[in-house]
Parts: structure tokens; sequence; C-alpha cells
């Protein structure tokens, strides 16, 4: 009697492990690459497609979000409820209001990519801070948003800054989501700002 209740103990105890680890698989990325078009992804369709791809390669499939608002569509209605974990199990942020608020967990060490590598930022070579939203720091559309991600050309996107530092020490620069808009949408344009033409993934529960 007493192994089988040890033996039921113990089961129990890794069902809960299990759950736990599940309850904390990756949920929240940032692309480790640009499809190869700059800010011209395909419209949220294809952006949302380059998440689901590099989510898989990594062994996470769902249903992936790109973080991108449209003037037809807000990156904060798109990405779920929450919560979202990194590559590391850290919890990002628990609901979007508070994904949108002062107590997100968002910062160089935590934006992972899907393998869990930092992503470059401030100081480093080269600067990949630059993320692009086309978002204000609400999450609702901002006017820069390259032709609703189908504009690899001139025009603008509103991009985040992933490790919070900027030129200063404004709320914009230490932005996450909404710092400044970018020279340009092609990738050379994006790159040539500070950033890569990375954007933020979040598994849509």
């Amino acid at each position: 009697m007493v192994m089988k209740r040890l033996f039921t103990v113990a089961a129990l105890a890794c069902m809960g492990t299990a759950s736990m680890a599940q309850d904390q698989a990756m949920s929240f990325f940032v692309t480790s690459a640009n499809p190869g078009q700059g800010a011209g992804l395909g419209g949220l369709e294809g952006a949302d497609a380059h998440c689901a791809d590099l989510a898989a390669a990594a062994g996470a499939e769902g249903d992936w979000k790109a973080y991108l608002s449209t003037d037809q569509e807000n990156a904060r209605d798109r990405i779920g409820s929450g919560p979202w974990y990194n590559a590391d199990g850290v919890e990002i942020a628990a609901d979007v209001e508070t994904l949108h608020g002062d107590g997100n967990a968002i910062s160089k060490e935590t934006a992972l990519d899907e393998m869990g590598n930092v992503v470059n930022g401030r100081g480093d070579d080269p600067n990949r801070h630059d993320i692009l939203t086309g978002t204000m720091p609400d999450g609702t559309a901002a006017a820069e948003t390259c032709e609703n991600w189908t504009n690899s050309g001139e025009g603008s996107a509103m991009v985040g800054h992933h490790d919070r530092m900027g030129l200063d020490d404004s709320d914009a620069a230490k932005s996450w989501n909404s710092s400044h808009p970018s020279r340009g949408c092609s990738l050379e344009a994006l790159q040539g700002t500070g950033g890569d033409g990375l954007f933020y993934c979040f598994a849509a529960n």
C-alpha cells in the first residue's frame, strides 16, 4: 500500500511538472531573420506565415501571429490573451493590458529569437534593435505600416526597440513597440537605422 501511494505521488508530481513545462512553452519570440523583402512581408498573412515557419523549425508549432498593425487591424487584437513566455520559459506578460503597460518583461535579455538567442541591440555590431510593429504604444495602429506590410520601397514603418534603448532617455526611445518611424521600407533602409526587418511573434491561444 505504501509503495502504491509513493508511486501515485511520484506520478502526480511528474504530471505537474509536465503541465508546468507545457504551460510555459515558448509563446513569444523575435524573428531571427527577415523574409528578405524588408517591410514588404506579404501583408499580415505573409508575416504570420513567417512566424509559423520559424516556430515550427524550433519545434513550436501552433497558431502564431505577427505583432503588426494595419489600417484595418490592431496588433494588440491579433495575439490572443496571454500569458506569453520566451524560449527560456520567462514570462513576458500575463495578458494584453500588462503587455502594453509598465509591467511587461520585454528587454534585450528576454526578447529572444525562436531559438533562444539574444538579438543584437544598441551598441552591438550590427545593431538590430528596430523591431517592425506599425503600432502606437497601446498596440493600436500607427500611420506608418509600409502600406500594410506590402511595400519594400519608399515609405516608413513604426518600429520599437526590443532592448528599450535609444538616443535619449525618452519614453519613445525606451518603447518596445513604438519608438520612431523607419526611413524606408526596404531591408537596406531598415538596416541603415539600426534594424534588420525583424518583428515580434506571439502564439494566439
